[in-house]
């Protein structure tokens, strides 16, 4: 399949999520937004919405899920991704279907759309439990394999990454349960279709599931946090790691801190409400299967795809809850190799530490610039 095609079923796939995204915030998006003066926009607070409900007299307070000062939770958003050019460092797959060769090649770019959605569907000063939805897309221009040029390769993992590229689709769930007005638990879980699929989907017996409990604390109206336990595939294989969470913002809110580790760490500075600059990083990753060649799907191989995303990225609110956010960084390539499954289970490796069955192929990518950039709806 040419680049072409494989944009045109991206396509359709991100107009049917934005399809869905739109009308389950039919509701939603009634809510008023009158237009405020300059002054007044400028320096409006959201975490003033923090409490609303906790005002009856002899109710029980909850605390909230937020904290003064840190950033709006994005609801929708849809944006696009790009890495600059870098060099895939392909070895030979051992594998009884490959007679492929280790090559080097010159990827020219990737990139692809992203389109995400988190929808509350309830919403209480004792539980808040929220539906979401993801797409993203990577596809590969490989110089050597430009279709223009009626290019061939040796190497067949090289030439489905170049005709079909890589996508992850999937549905998502989290429920914030406070107990009182300092203790809570947080949980959420993910069920994600990771592979070189177009809009034929694959079958939902090959869906990743992705999970992270966190029993946490918020002393105060400026700091959360929690410890608790992850399974995960942000590394690219499967992993359960423990995880913590910390979220702070100063007296003056103008720094705070919005971390996730070891999943994401960011610090903030608040320029004003509806400006911010963040510095960090974040893990991205994720299994995927090599669906579209009939070979390789009957010996059950998969792209275990993990990268660190060391980043700056600037926020800020184009008109009313309408908000861009632009990233700039360096990602750094932790693994991209190709691995099977043992009797239908993935092999545990933890780390490396369990197992050391040698991977199918092993690869290496070097270190591009990468850019994302984003337009999101927000809560208020």
């Amino acid at each position: 399949m040419t680049k072409t095609k494989t944009s045109s079923s991206s396509i359709r796939i991100l107009f049917f999520l934005c399809l869905f995204g739109g009308f389950s915030n039919s509701g939603w998006s009634q809510t008023d937004t009158a237009k405020a003066s300059p002054e007044t926009t400028e320096e409006e607070d959201f975490s003033q919405y923090d409490d609303v409900g906790f005002a009856e007299s002899g109710a029980k307070r909850y605390c909230s899920p937020k904290i003064e000062g840190i950033s709006p939770q994005k609801l929708i958003g849809l944006g696009f991704d790009y890495q600059a050019a870098y060099k895939m460092n392909l070895g030979k797959l051992t594998s009884p279907s490959a007679n492929g060769d280790s090559l080097q090649y010159n990827v020219k770019n990737s990139s692809g759309l992203r389109f995400n959605c988190n929808i509350p569907v309830i919403s209480k000063t004792n539980i808040v439990w929220q539906m979401g939805a993801n797409y993203w897309e990577t596809g590969y221009i490989i110089e050597e394999l430009d279709p223009t040029q009626g290019s061939f390769t040796s190497n067949p993992v090289a030439t489905e990454l170049a005709e079909n590229g890589l996508r992850t689709m999937g549905l998502n769930t989290t429920i914030f349960k406070p107990f009182n007005e300092t203790n809570f638990i947080l949980f959420q879980g993910s069920a994600d279709l990771s592979g070189d699929y177009n809009w034929n989907l694959m079958p939902a017996k090959y869906l990743k599931y992705s999970a992270a409990l966190v029993f946490g604390k918020r002393p105060s109206e400026r700091k959360q946090w929690g410890v608790g336990l992850a399974r995960t595939y942000r590394v690219g294989e499967l992993n359960y790691i423990p995880i913590i969470m910390f979220n702070s913002t100063d007296a003056q809110n103008k720094w705070g801190s919005e971390i996730l580790f070891p999943a994401r760490a960011h610090v903030r500075r608040t320029i004003n409400p509806r400006n911010m600059i963040f510095a960090g990083y974040e893990l991205e990753g994720q299994s995927y299967r090599l669906y579209r060649n009939t070979d390789y799907r009957s010996e059950d191989l998969e792209i275990r795809r993990g990268e660190i995303r060391l980043r700056m990225v600037y926020e800020c609110s184009l008109k009313d809850f309408i908000w861009l956010s632009v990233q700039a960084g360096y990602r750094i390539n932790y693994r991209y190799d190709v691995d099977r499954l043992e009797n239908g289970k993935e092999i545990y490796r933890a780390f490396g530490l369990l197992s050391k069955e040698p991977y199918v192929m092993t690869n290496s990518l070097t270190n591009p610039l990468y850019f994302n950039v984003s337009i999101n709806l927000v809560s208020p």
